[in-house]
């Protein structure tokens, strides 16, 4: 079995362990397509925001392609459409997962060199998709999605060895300061909060809605915050927060008449794919946690969107 550097669910008391990886992995093979100093804010803080990545016309095109999942979510692949905590109708859908399998556009958005191309720049390695997902979080009735590093899931429940890996939420509505925006905490990258309970067997089918396991205790999150405090950027429409796996990350519920979607991406590098979970439990659904790839996105322009990633 793979050495496990990063334990956790493992010990009566949560922890607080040093990063053991890089946060940005610098090689001239995957030059940067965005400056150095955008680069180092990202080391330091563990997510950076970018403005208008994608123009008016392809946040429409994506838009569509987001309602076209949304509206045939009786047909795609099972389990892919989750439903907010304690609501089953057809209007409180929030997540739906795997959708550059089930989409040609989202496909295509992410073998985009804007995104896998700034990935595999910050990665130092050739990347492909671990997860990519809808997120929704509808007027009145979004819910929070509690404070958490995405890393500790992803090494306990997935097998994902090492911090070599990174988010991408692509706007697909302008973000208000009030609707629930994503929260970081600067810094918190740097650190591996340990989490305490030992994970049941198919955790995944609670806490994709409401998650138990995996999260962090209140003092270490108090510590943390006490250092880096806390950031909440509401950028617009078309706009692009890339954050470190490790990232401290939550947000508020929505309780505005502001709906809010985006896509999200997770570039993992090719180098860094899952072995077995390091929590001694049964692997995730491939859906949620891709083990099935053939290979590296390609990363040619000829070659984007012709080609179903990961």
């Amino acid at each position: 079995m793979t050495e496990d550097s990063y334990p956790s669910r493992v010990a009566a008391e949560a922890t607080m362990l040093p990063r053991l990886d890089p946060v940005v992995r610098r090689d001239p093979r995957h030059p940067a397509p965005v400056d150095a100093a955008r680069i180092d804010a990202y080391e330091r803080d563990g997510f950076m925001v970018l403005e208008g990545v994608f123009d008016e016309a392809e946040v429409d095109a994506l838009r569509r392609h987001a309602d076209e999942l949304r509206d045939a979510r009786a047909t795609l692949e099972a389990g892919t459409v989750i439903r907010e905590p304690g609501k089953d109708d057809e209007a409180a859908v929030r997540s739906v997962f795997a959708i550059h399998r089930q989409s040609d556009g989202f496909a295509a958005l992410v073998a985009d060199r804007r995104l896998a191309g700034l990935a595999a720049s910050l990665l130092g390695d050739e990347v492909y998709v671990h997860q990519s997902r809808l997120n929704f979080k509808p007027a009145f009735h979004g819910k929070e999605f509690y404070w958490h590093s995405d890393f500790e899931t992803w090494h306990v429940e997935d097998g994902m060895p090492r911090m070599r890996a990174l988010s991408m939420s692509i706007m697909l509505d302008d973000n208000h300061p009030q609707a629930g925006p994503t929260m970081f905490v600067p810094g918190s990258h740097r650190r591996y909060v340990t989490c305490v309970g030992r994970t049941p067997e198919d955790h995944y089918k609670a806490s994709l809605r409401k998650q138990e396991y995996g999260v962090p205790d209140h003092d270490s999150l108090r510590r943390l915050v006490e250092e880096g405090g806390i950031a909440a950027p509401a950028p617009r429409a078309g706009s692009v927060v890339v954050f470190d796996c490790n990232t401290m990350h939550g947000s508020n519920g929505n309780i505005t008449p502001f709906g809010r979607s985006n896509a999200f991406v997770v570039f993992n590098a090719w180098s860094n794919r899952l072995v077995a979970p390091f929590g001694d439990t049964r692997p995730r659904p491939e859906f949620i946690a891709h083990r099935k790839v053939d290979g590296p996105i390609p990363l040619t322009p000829e070659s984007a969107g012709r080609r179903r990633a990961a």
